[in-house]
């Protein structure tokens, strides 16, 4: 039997790290051969786990590492557009975590990086390697559910703000709150299974409510609370999106909200022939779809046995395959900017207290967040 071909992959960052040296763990086409962080003890104990033989402090030292042929990015926002550019440049294929950039501006620069070194470009969007969502993906394309009319995605949190005070609640740092924190995971996987259409409008409005009160930490001490507890961005945002068909699609992120969710996230799809709903709780895998539909008149309702999967696992195969193989990269970077000028305009919409079409800009270049950038 002939050994595969194996993809040589450093991965920079040593918190989400974690979840990309799982990802990669079993994975007989993938070798990860360095590692680095800033975090260098927290670096080393990783490389031990998972038996990485480098690491290194400065990212660029890892990219300039002629072993190196792929990278993950795994660092705070602000750090994805300079870490995946330097990393194109130098001739590597690039997988970010969400979202590809703060702004559509700087995602467009490093699609154009990629474009630039025939390099495979890739975005986390993690949940789409979840079962229930090929699932429905595979009823909607096969048109089970008749025309999808409208669409609700969430991701609520009752108490789950990532750290008051560090790089995720701050507006430079971060680009803004649960929005483009967790936002982003439904905004995708609504608009995959959906297709990917042309998002037209959005009329969107965010909330600070508990954050700046001090209210709403992550529990169990999984984040730490920095010094000050600065807190600049959104706790909550909801938004209303047209399509240029007829669909709509309704979003709600929350770090923090006085609700019965736990940490929940979910899709649910309204068909002229049928409908789905997906509704994970704290994480679950299976257990978590739901689809409604009648035979002779009478409702119904079905429930898929699902198998539990890791998402990261599943978008880096399909990394490794587009490298490796010449397959399309699935998701791609394109999708990730399309996700961020959504995000964009949902931030916009809220600011400016309106409806908004996706892609305006009334002056400079905005941040995901809603700032303008002088330049």
């Amino acid at each position: 039997m002939t050994e595969q071909r194996q993809l040589r992959i450093g991965v920079i960052g040593c918190g989400v790290g974690m979840l990309h040296l799982q990802g990669f763990a079993g994975n007989p086409r993938a070798e990860v051969v360095a590692i680095a962080g800033l975090d260098e003890e927290r670096c080393h104990e990783l490389a031990k786990q998972f038996g990485v033989p480098n690491v290194y402090r400065d990212y660029q030292e890892l990219i300039a590492d002629p072993a190196v042929e792929a990278v993950t990015v795994a660092v705070p926002n602000i750090l994805h557009f300079p870490v995946a550019l330097a990393a194109l440049e130098a001739g590597k294929h690039v997988m970010v975590e969400k979202p590809l950039a703060p702004t559509s501006q700087e995602g467009q620069k490093i699609i154009d990086a990629a474009y630039r070194a025939s390099r495979v470009l890739g975005v986390v969007f993690n949940r789409r390697g979840r079962h229930d969502v090929q699932i429905v993906k595979r009823e909607v394309e096969r048109g089970n559910l008749g025309e999808i009319y409208h669409a609700r995605a969430f991701w609520m949190r009752r108490s789950g703000i990532p750290g008051l005070g560090t790089w995720f609640t701050s507006k430079e740092m971060a680009g803004g709150g649960p929005l483009i924190d967790l936002g982003v995971h439904v905004i995708d996987m609504a608009l995959w299974v959906l297709g990917n259409p042309t998002a037209r409008c959005v009329s969107a409005t965010t909330y600070a409510k508990l954050g700046p009160k001090g209210r709403g930490q992550w529990q169990g001490g999984r984040f730490t609370i920095a010094p000050g507890k600065v807190y600049e961005v959104e706790d909550f945002a909801t938004a209303f999106i047209r399509f240029d068909s007829d669909l709509t699609l309704q979003v709600d992120a929350a770090w923090a909200a006085y609700t019965g969710h736990g940490d929940d996230f979910g899709l649910s799809l309204l068909g002229d022939n049928g409908g789905a709903e997906i509704h994970a709780k704290d994480y679950a895998q299976t257990g978590t779809l739901r689809f409604f539909g009648e035979i002779d008149g009478m409702p119904t309702v079905t429930e898929p046995r699902l198998l539990e999967r890791h998402g990261h696992g599943e978008v880096f195969r399909q990394f490794i395959e587009s490298v490796l193989d010449g397959t399309p990269m699935s998701p791609s970077g394109e999708e990730g900017l399309d996700r961020v000028r959504l995000i964009e305009a949902i931030y916009r919409s809220a600011e400016l207290g309106r409806e908004v079409e996706v892609g305006e800009l009334d002056h400079g270049t905005q941040s995901a967040a809603g700032e303008e950038v002088r330049r």
